[in-house]
Formats: structure tokens, sequence, C-alpha cells
């Protein structure tokens, strides 16, 4: 019996975080596939760590149920819904595995594809993530709008980021406690993945149905979450407004020399209302832009400075290493 212990002590430990906002309709269902994939890996001690992100549903309260019977299954509970971003920086906090696969509850990422990560990762890569071959039953606009995301921000950080790459992926210990590092409470993690450099590897995947429940990102925070991977890793939008201010105000002076050098030769008049009307709603609309992007960068200044925890949790439960058949023996 010591040498069984001993041996298991030995074992590689696999996390698996999985970030949890009002599922209560696919977490049994995940945990029947992570099962198979758990099961079929008895070389590598495992953690199932689910961060439940403020849900208002039954969500904790299944993953108590499922702890209940498997001492694997561990649990954060965040105090209110803080954003999937910030419930991962929770999760790399709490995991305690020798590597970490993030995927979502919803079985849009497929648990098979892991056994290929862990592979790729056995062979010495650190950051193993996956790449969609397809986007699923995703809206043609959505897409778009993504895909043109991820060319405006290739183009204008200075790091490489990944197109039609997410948060599924596999990370190695030294990846988790890099990320640890970064505290910022205005995140991008899909540029931070990209930010800390390691050794990556990609795998491919074909991204599946949201089996049950509803997506909880509209397009208004999408939209939101591309304004936080511009703002967050590139000044560009800056440098943008400085360059339209330029050039506006070159177009303006050099229309002003152009009205008064006309009113002298030809003794014309200045044009008229329409005229001013346009230039003036013209250069108050590039002011505002100006002052928009100045305000995004302003805001997460003063919310940076103001030094608050990320998170707050709750309560949590975490990875009991012997499970419950090994501590009989």
């Amino acid at each position: 019996m010591l040498h069984y212990r001993f041996k298991n002590l030995k074992m590689k430990k696999i996390s698996i975080l999985i970030p949890c906002y009002n599922e209560e309709a696919s977490l049994p269902l995940l945990y029947n596939e992570l099962v198979k994939l758990m099961d079929s890996h008895t070389n590598y001690a495992w953690e199932v760590l689910t961060v439940n992100d403020g849900s208002k549903d039954r969500t904790l309260e299944v993953i108590k149920d499922l702890r209940k019977k498997d001492n694997r299954i561990c649990y954060v509970d965040l105090s209110r819904n803080f954003g999937k971003e910030k419930a991962m920086l929770a999760g790399f906090d709490y995991v305690t595995g020798d590597c970490m696969v993030i995927m979502d509850a919803d079985l849009q990422h497929p648990p098979y594809v892991v056994n290929e990560m862990i592979t790729k990762w056995e062979e010495g890569y650190d950051d193993v993530y996956a790449k969609r071959k397809s986007r699923g039953k995703e809206p043609w606009l959505r897409k778009q709008f993504s895909l043109f995301f991820y060319k405006i921000l290739q183009k204008t950080t200075k790091i490489e980021i990944l197109p039609n790459v997410g948060d599924f992926r596999l990370l190695d210990r030294k990846c988790i406690e890099s990320l640890k590092q970064l505290r910022e409470t205005e995140r991008y993690t899909k540029g931070m993945y990209c930010w800390i450099g390691y050794r990556k590897t990609a795998v491919e995947f074909e991204q599946q149905d949201r089996q049950a429940g509803q997506s909880s990102w509209n397009f208004l925070s999408l939209l939101s979450l591309a304004i936080e991977g511009i703002v967050s890793f590139t000044t560009f939008p800056l440098k943008i407004a400085t360059i339209v201010g330029i050039f506006t105000s070159l177009c303006a002076f050099i229309y002003m020399i152009y009205v008064i050098i006309k009113a002298i030769l030809f003794g014309d008049p200045v044009s008229g209302f329409p005229t001013l009307l346009s230039v003036i709603l013209f250069l108050g609309g590039i002011q505002l832009l100006a002052l928009g992007i100045i305000g995004e960068y302003i805001g997460r200044i003063f919310h940076e400075t103001k030094g608050r925890p990320v998170y707050i949790v709750r309560e949590s439960v975490s990875y009991t290493h012997l499970r419950a058949h090994e501590t009989s023996q």
C-alpha cells in the first residue's frame, strides 16, 4: 500500500480549468465526457477546477453534486459575476497541476482534443493551443467581425496575436506562473498567452455546437472584448487620433487660405451656412473621436490605480490527492 501511494505522489497532475456562468444544463454532459478522458489516462492524476462566476442558476449546486461523487471535481465560487477573463485568473491562482487545460463548459471544446494536447506537452511544448478549423454554427456577421478584429490586432501590435485561436489550450506550469504575475484588472487573456512567449504549437479541431443552455455572449459583449484587446495591447488608436488631427488641421488651414485668397482676388463672399455647418460638424466629430479614444486609455488607468483585487472568492474546495477508493485501501 505504501508503494502504491508513493507511486501516485510521483504522478504528473493535469488540471482542467472550466469557467462557468449559468451552465447547470451543460455541466453534467461535460462531466460524462471528462470522465472518459480522465479514465483513459490513469498514468496521470487529474483535477477539474470549475470557477463559478456568479451564476444565477443552479450551476454551483450542480458542481457540488458532482464533487460528492468524484473528488477530482473542485470549485472556486466567486462572490459575484466578474467576467470570464477574471474568472480564468482565479483558476490560474487555484489550479495545482503540472499543466492546465482551459476549456468551456458548453462542449464547444471537445474533450478528446486534450489527448493530442497531452502528447504535444510530453514532447516538450509549453503552450499547446487549439486552432479552429471552422467556427461551428456561428452567425455570418459575428464571424466576419471576429476575423476583421484579428486582422486589426495583428497589424497594430508588436506581438503575434493568433487568429481563430481562443482559450482552449494546454499550458505548462511555467506558463501558469507567468500568467499569475499579470494582475491587471482590464484583461485580454488571449493576448497575454502570446505576450508571455514560451514554446508553442497548435492542434486543430472542429468547434462543436453548444449542447445545452444559451451563450451569455452577445454582440455588445464581444465588441467590448474587442475594444479591450485593442486598447490593452497597442497604443495605435492614439496614433490614429494624432494623424487624423494633423491631417484635418492641415486641410482646414489650406481651405482657410483658399477662402481668403478667393475673397481678396474675386471679392466672393465667404461660403454660406451649409458649408460652415458641415465643417463645424466634421471637426467636432473628429475631436469627439479623439477624446473617446483617449478616454478609453484614461479609464483603464483609472481602474488600475485603484489597486482593487481582480476578483473575490466566496467559497472554494481544492483538490484531494487520494481519491476515496484509494484512501480505503
